[in-house]
């Protein structure tokens, strides 16, 4: 819009100055006075407003269009779109539920411990004779893996929220079947840990 106006400026400005001046008045043909002349600076055309007037208009149209325009970038460069905030996490969401003074290195410690799990039991799976066979498997490895980890610290009950959402989540995304797992079934303890690794990571942040 800034620039149709400045271009808009110009072009009236053009015509004006390149307008041919009035033709002079032919001698009179009777004693009466020859007709008055008004000089070009100040000469009247369509609308009532003189060569002058429709110059300054012009130059004041396009000021205010580069004014705009210099508001404009300033504008932009002092009121910066705000940064975009944290992708939503879908599935499991575990900010904010770890508490007390050891929270942060408490979900720092899940997010470590539970990828490491899933990596070990997807590992497992691409062995020739797996050792890691059933679900309690799984879940018994988790155990083992925390108590050596914490040195038999309970994260669990020292962060009971956490240890809910984790083992409802898990139970729908894994199952509760402690049987033997196929591949498919690996590949879902596999992703439900890792997702359960992300969702603590994500708490820390």
């Amino acid at each position: 819009m800034t620039t149709a106006l400045v271009l808009a400026a110009a072009a009236v400005a053009y015509l004006v100055w390149s307008r041919p001046a009035a033709l002079a008045g032919l001698p009179p043909l009777s004693p009466l006075p020859a007709p008055q002349v008004t000089p070009p600076a100040t000469q009247q055309v369509a609308g009532g407003l003189s060569t002058l007037q429709i110059v300054t208009l012009a130059m004041n149209v396009a000021t205010i269009g580069v004014c705009f325009m210099a508001f404009s970038l300033f504008w932009k460069r002092e009121n910066p779109a705000p940064a975009p905030g944290p992708a939503p996490v879908v599935g499991l969401d575990l900010r904010g539920r770890f508490v007390g003074p050891d929270a942060a290195t408490d979900a720092a410690t899940t997010a470590a411990l539970l990828e490491e799990l899933a990596g070990q039991i997807e590992w497992d799976g691409q062995q020739t004779e797996p050792r890691l066979r059933t679900g309690a498997a799984f879940d018994d490895l988790r155990r083992a893996a925390r108590e050596l980890r914490t040195r038999g610290v309970s994260l669990g009950a020292r962060q009971p929220a956490v240890r809910d959402a984790i083992k409802t989540f898990l139970d729908s995304e894994a199952g509760t079947e402690g049987g033997p797992v196929d591949a498919a079934a690996r590949a879902k303890w596999v992703r439900a840990y890792r997702a359960v690794s992300q969702a603590a990571a994500e708490a820390t942040r």
